[in-house]
C-alpha cells in the first residue's frame, strides 16, 4: 500500500529514511510524489546556435593527449582539445585528475558545461566517453537534504515505481482526461520523474498542474457553499432612499469603479447568504468612501457596523473622518489599546445595548469582553496584515454579519481567485478625477545632496518629506544605507528649525504613534523611516517620498510607499536612489518610473518575483503547489476554477460515481471532511 512507510522500499535503510523525513518523505506515496524541482536539458546544438555563458552540451572528439597540471593544495586542471564539427574546442575540467586516465586522443566523448564564446571554451561539469544516443537528454533535478544525493534518490524512486506504480490510482473523471487530453496519473508521475523527451514533459506537467488547481479550487468552492449554507436568513434590509440620499453628502462624484464596487457590495448585503468579499483599491482610489456608504447602509437595516484597521493611528484617522460624514446620522466610537477604563466600559456598554452604532477600532475589537447588540457589518482594512484567526475571531462576534475585506495592495487577478478563492472579489482600478499623477524619478547615490537641498527647498514652502531605508542598523553582511545612520546625517545636514523623525519597527508601538502623531501635526517636517510607515496615514502635507536603496524592495512595496505621498493638491515626488546589480533591479526601478497604476505594477512585479512573497504567504491562503505556477499557467487556473464551480454547483462528488475518488480525497482535509461526510 502506498500509505506503507518509506523504508518498504528496497534500498531505503534507518538512516536514509531519516534523511528523508527531513524532505517531509514518510510513505511511499510522498516518495513518488517528490517532485523535480528543475529539469537540465541537456541539448546538442550546433557550435553556430550556443549563447555565450551558457549551460551547453557539445560532442568531439579528443584531439590530442589531454594535459593535465596541479597548483595550489590538491587543486588541478586538466585542459582536452576536442575536435567538434571541424573546429577545435578546449575543455577544461578542475579538479578531475582521475579523468585523465579515462579519456585518450581519438575517444568521443559528450561534454556539458559553460561556454565561452570568445575563446572557443567549455569549462566542464559533467562528461561522459561516446556520443549522446538521443540529440536531446532531461535531467531531472531534486532538492535534496542529509546524505542523500539526487543519484540515490532517482534510484529509489525508480524502484518504488516499479513495486508500487500499479496503485497510482486515477482520481480524474475520464471524461476530463479524453477532453482535456491528459495522461492518466501514474503515467503522469512517471513521466515527471524519468522524462523521455521533453513532449512528454510538457504533458505530465500539463496533468499535474490541472490536478493541482482543480483540487485547490475544489476546495475553495467547497468551503465558499459550506460557509453559504450555514448563514442563510442574513439579508439586510437597508433603505435605498436614505443610502442615496447620504451618497450625496459627498463632496465628489462617485467614480463608475466605485459604483460598480458598490453596487457589488450592496447585493450581497442584501441577499440572504453572508457577504465574503474582498475590496481591492489602488492607494487613493476611494476604498473608504465605499466603505463609509456600506456601513451607513447596515445602520439603515437597523444593525451595527465596525471597521477593523491595523494601527492606532490610521484608527483615529478614520474615526474622525467617518465621525465628520456621519455627523448627526450615527454615533460613532473609538476602541484602540489607549481608550481607558471609564471611558472603555461606557463603550462597551453601549455596544452591548445596541446605542453604539458604529465602532472603530485595532485588534482591541477581538477581546472577549467587546459584545454587540446586533452586528450587520465587519469591515477589515489591509487585510492581509491580520492573522486568519483574528479575523475569524471579529466575524463570529456577531450573528452572522456581512464581512468585506480592503485592501490597498493591488492584488492581479490571477493570484487574487485563487489566494482568496472562498471570496468574492471586486476591485476599483480607476483613480478620482483631478488627483495628480506623483512623479517619480530614479537616481544614482551621487545625487543625496541635490535631492537634500531640494527637500530644504519644498519645506520652506510648508510641505514635508519621508526618506526610507531598508535597514534599522548598520549591518556587517550588507552594504546598504541604515535608518538610524540616515537620521544623524540629516539632523547634521538641515537647519535646526527643519526637524527630523526618527521611525522603525523595534520601537515600542506608543513610541511609533506618537513620532508619526507628531509628524502628522507638521511637528516633524522630515521622517527617516524603515517600511513601516507603509500602511500608514494620511499627511497630505507630505510631497516627498525618498527611497533609499531602493533596488531592494518589490514593485508592490515601492508603490505601497510612493502611496503615502500625493495625498493633497500639490505636485508630489518619489524618487528611489538605486544602484541595482541586476536586470530584474533595474527593470524594477525603470516600470515604477513609466506606471502610476497599481495594477499594472503588481502584474509586472508577480512576473518578476512569482507569487511567493507578493504577500506573507501564510496568511494569504496561497498553497504550495509542486508543479503549478498561479502566474505563468493562469489558463489552466482559470478552467480549474470554472471546472470546480460546475462540479460544486451540479453536487457531482456526492451523486456521480465518476468522482468518486475525487470525493474521497478531498474528505481527508481537515476544512471539508464535515460538508462531504
Amino acid at each position: 500500500m502506498l500509505n506503507e512507510s518509506v523504508k518498504n522500499v528496497k534500498g531505503i535503510g534507518e538512516k536514509f529514511a531519516e534523511d528523508l523525513n527531513l524532505m517531509n518523505v514518510y510513505t511511499i506515496e510522498d516518495l513518488l510524489h517528490y517532485l523535480p524541482y528543475k529539469y537540465d536539458v541537456l541539448e546538442i546544438l550546433p557550435l553556430s546556435e550556443l549563447i555565450h555563458e551558457d549551460k551547453v552540451t557539445i560532442v568531439g572528439r579528443i584531439l590530442y593527449e589531454p594535459s593535465l597540471t596541479f597548483y595550489g593544495r590538491k587543486k588541478s586542471r586538466l585542459v582536452l582539445t576536442v575536435d567538434v564539427e571541424n573546429v577545435a574546442i578546449k575543455a577544461v575540467m578542475f579538479n578531475r585528475a582521475f579523468a585523465k586516465k579515462q579519456l585518450n586522443a581519438g575517444d568521443t566523448v559528450t561534454l556539458t558545461g559553460k561556454w565561452d564564446a570568445h575563446r572557443l571554451q567549455i569549462t566542464v561539469s559533467n562528461y561522459r566517453k561516446g556520443a549522446q544516443e538521443d540529440s536531446t537528454e532531461i535531467q531531472p533535478m531534486y532538492s535534496v537534504k542529509g546524505d542523500i544525493t539526487n543519484y540515490r534518490l532517482k534510484k529509489v524512486i525508480s524502484q518504488a515505481l516499479e513495486d508500487y506504480g500499479d496503485q497510482i490510482t486515477e482520481i480524474l473523471p475520464e471524461s476530463y482526461l479524453t477532453a482535456y487530453k491528459l495522461p492518466s496519473r501514474k503515467d503522469a508521475v512517471e513521466m515527471l520523474h524519468f522524462p523521455q523527451n521533453r513532449v512528454q514533459l510538457k504533458h505530465a506537467r500539463r496533468r499535474y498542474i490541472y490536478e493541482e488547481f482543480l483540487l485547490f479550487q475544489l476546495k475553495m468552492q467547497l468551503l465558499r457553499k459550506k460557509h453559504r449554507e450555514a448563514t442563510e436568513g442574513n439579508a439586510q434590509e437597508y433603505d435605498e432612499e436614505k443610502v442615496n440620499s447620504f451618497i450625496e453628502r459627498f463632496p465628489f462624484k462617485l467614480t463608475s469603479a466605485q459604483n460598480s464596487s458598490l453596487e457589488e457590495i450592496l447585493i450581497d448585503m442584501r441577499s440572504s447568504y453572508r457577504m465574503n468579499r474582498l475590496l481591492q483599491g489602488d492607494v487613493g482610489s476611494g476604498k473608504t468612501a465605499v466603505a463609509a456608504i456600506c456601513l451607513y447602509a447596515s445602520l439603515t437595516a437597523g444593525k451595527q457596523g465596525a471597521l477593523m484597521v491595523p494601527t492606532e493611528i490610521l484608527a483615529e484617522q478614520h474615526y474622525q473622518s467617518l465621525q465628520e460624514l456621519f455627523g448627526e446620522l450615527a454615533n460613532v466610537r473609538l476602541l484602540t489599546g489607549s481608550v481607558k477604563m471609564k471611558e472603555r466600559r461606557e463603550i462597551l456598554t453601549g455596544l452591548e445595548a445596541g446605542e453604539v452604532d458604529l465602532i472603530i477600532g485595532t485588534h482591541a475589537l477581538i477581546q472577549d469582553d467587546v459584545l454587540f447588540q446586533d452586528l450587520g457589518l465587519v469591515i477589515v482594512d489591509e487585510q492581509h496584515r491580520f492573522g486568519v484567526e483574528q479575523r475569524r475571531t471579529l466575524r463570529d462576534k456577531g450573528l452572522h454579519p456581512d464581512v468585506l475585506f480592503m485592501t490597498a495592495t493591488p492584488i492581479p487577478r490571477t493570484l487574487a481567485i485563487t489566494a482568496f478563492g472562498d471570496m468574492d472579489v471586486s476591485q476599483i482600478n480607476e483613480m478620482p478625477a483631478g488627483r495628480k499623477k506623483v512623479e517619480t524619478l530614479w537616481v544614482k547615490e551621487n545625487m543625496f545632496e541635490r535631492i537634500l537641498n531640494f527637500i530644504i527647498k519644498h519645506v520652506k514652502s510648508g510641505e514635508q518629506a519621508y526618506l526610507i531605508s531598508p535597514l534599522i542598523e548598520e549591518s556587517d553582511k550588507l552594504d546598504i544605507q541604515n535608518a538610524v545612520d540616515l537620521y544623524h546625517q540629516l539632523v547634521e545636514f538641515f537647519p535646526p528649525e527643519i526637524k527630523v523623525g526618527l521611525m522603525h519597527g523595534r520601537l515600542p508601538a506608543d513610541e511609533k504613534d506618537a513620532v508619526m502623531k507628531e509628524y502628522a501635526e507638521n511637528k516633524i517636517q522630515v521622517l527617516v523611516s524603515t517600511t513601516v510607515v507603509e500602511v500608514g496615514v494620511n499627511v497630505p502635507n507630505a510631497t516627498i517620498m525618498v527611497i533609499y536603496d531602493a533596488e531592494r524592495f518589490g514593485l508592490a512595496q515601492l508603490h505601497q510607499l510612493r502611496g503615502r505621498v500625493g495625498r493633497g493638491d500639490k505636485q508630489s515626488y518619489c524618487i528611489l536612489i538605486a544602484e541595482p546589480k541586476n536586470d530584474v533591479g533595474k527593470e524594477r526601478m525603470s516600470i515604477m518610473t513609466e506606471t502610476n497604476n497599481g495594477f499594472e505594477l503588481a502584474e509586472r512585479d508577480l512576473q518578476l518575483r512569482g507569487p511567493g512573497d507578493f504577500f506573507g504567504r501564510k496568511q494569504s491562503g496561497i498553497p504550495e503547489f509542486k508543479v503549478a505556477d498561479m502566474v505563468h499557467d493562469y489558463r489552466a487556473l482559470e478552467t480549474a476554477r470554472n471546472d470546480a464551480t460546475y462540479i460544486v454547483n451540479q453536487e457531482l462528488l456526492e451523486t456521480d460515481d465518476e468522482y468518486r475518488k475525487l470525493r474521497e480525497l478531498l474528505a481527508t482535509d481537515p476544512d471539508l471532511h464535515t460538508k462531504l461526510d
